[in-house]
């Protein structure tokens, strides 16, 4: 079997929620429990994290793991989806799964695999699972795929669990008001394991204090610690001012990343406390912390690989990309594009159809022309349907068929001082990365 054979039976072969939609949602935990007695039940040789919450899951997941490198662990992550190939879910200190290991593991487990039919993402995970021990990691990050009660995911018992926020997507599986999608990320949390918090509302946190007090959980709000005072741009990205650690800058520039921040410093004074960044908190150790925790979150992407988070992959004009792909998302993409310095606005656009279209279309500037497209998945609301949409909210654009015939388009129109964003769907990025830069 070629690395091609094995991710072809990795994507046709299996029930794949990302191809598929709600169709390909298997719900429960029997597929993942047999998988993992199958190999053995290799989370339990490592130390694991675990990330759940409707945005920000990536940045939150992949700066953590960049912590722990520059701290000296050998880290697996795992995140979901990829963008240009599968391996990028799988990493160790940043480094892909490797092609022969997918091609061995589908190839010498095949026939167990066929005999229980698992989903896409029950496989990847198993594999995930199994890759950090094989590799003899000292602790994995690990995002949920969905959820957090039935996810997959769950079966780890982590040291720390992170909760990013709440708000309504994927509203077929999880629920229709906050306070029950709330109740399924609440899943992962575990009895005595301390949970964090990014955001919440009044109804989340009721939610998520009924369920820590049941687990006798320890539940910190990166809210009310509210290390982190301010953000603003700068050169290398954003500019922190925080209350105890002093000044510090990331290369992630989105602006909701100054919630996905606070979240992250206080889960990394939480790993402080629990001693696994250093012994305790005093001055000495204090500069230290400052120190690594500088360079991790400068350099995020070279140490683990993120990609698609404000990503810039072009000056003049400039060129932005963006996975955020619900309302809780574009709340934030729709602010900063806005605000961004430009001659003329060019996005190029499209959404999955189980998304709140309306909700983000009332969201999108309107002082921009549009270039409506779908990505590379069944579940792509068509571009002649978008237009209309877009039509229908004073929203100036035309369709193209591919996100290529569309990035073409803007690149055309647009001058040297002109924006042109990408996004709206993480498979629109995805064609874009992959075929476009």
């Amino acid at each position: 079997m070629t690395y091609k054979e094995a991710t072809d039976y990795l994507f046709n072969k299996t029930a794949n929620y990302e191809k598929q939609g709600p169709t390909g949602y298997k719900e429960g935990l029997a597929n993942t429990l047999a998988l993992d007695e199958h190999f053995g039940h290799p989370h339990e040789h490592y130390r694991c994290i675990h990330v759940a919450g409707t945005n920000g899951k990536g940045s939150v997941s992949h700066t953590i793991a960049a912590l722990l490198q520059v701290f000296g662990y050998r880290v697996g992550l795992y995140t979901s989806p990829h963008l240009k190939d599968f391996s990028e879910r799988i990493r160790v200190n940043g480094q892909p799964i490797s092609e022969d290991y997918v091609t061995t593991f589908i190839d010498d487990n095949k026939d167990f695999i066929d005999s229980i039919n698992p989903s896409f993402f029950e496989l990847a995970t198993a594999m995930a699972f199994k890759y950090f021990s094989d590799a003899d990691i000292d602790i994995a990050v690990v995002e949920v795929g969905l959820g957090g009660r039935l996810d997959c995911t769950n079966i780890i018992s982590p040291v720390l669990s992170i909760i990013t926020n709440i708000s309504l997507d994927h509203t077929q599986m999880l629920g229709n008001t906050l306070e029950q999608i709330a109740r399924e990320k609440a899943g992962i949390i575990k009895t005595g394991i301390p949970v964090i918090i990014g955001e919440a509302t009044p109804e989340t946190r009721a939610v998520f204090d009924a369920a820590a007090k049941e687990a006798k959980a320890p539940i910190i709000y990166a809210e009310d610690l509210d290390e982190i005072v301010a953000a603003e741009p700068c050169t290398e990205g954003l500019h922190y001012k925080a209350r105890t650690l002093g000044d510090f800058t990331g290369e992630l520039r989105g602006a909701y990343q100054l919630q996905n921040t606070r979240t992250i410093v206080t889960a990394m004074y939480q790993l402080v406390h629990m001693g696994y960044l250093c012994d305790c908190i005093d001055p000495e150790n204090n500069r230290k912390i400052k120190a690594e925790m500088d360079y991790a979150f400068l350099h995020v992407t070279t140490l683990t690989g993120l990609m698609g988070r404000w990503q810039t992959v072009r000056e003049r004009p400039l060129v932005v990309c963006d996975t955020g792909h619900n309302v809780g998302g574009w709340q934030y993409l729709s602010k900063q594009i806005s605000e961004t310095k430009c001659r003329q606005k060019h996005i190029v656009f499209g959404v999955v159809e189980d998304k709140d279209v309306y909700g983000i279309m009332n969201l999108l500037p309107k002082d921009a022309t549009y270039y409506y497209t779908k990505g590379s998945t069944k579940r792509a609301l068509p571009e002649t349907s978008l237009k209309i949409f877009g039509d229908q909210f004073g929203l100036t654009g035309q369709a193209y068929p591919t996100v290529a015939e569309a990035y073409d388009a803007a690149v055309r129109n647009a001058s040297a001082d002109d924006l042109i964003f990408v996004g709206g769907s993480t498979y629109v990025v995805a064609d874009f990365l992959k075929n476009c830069v």
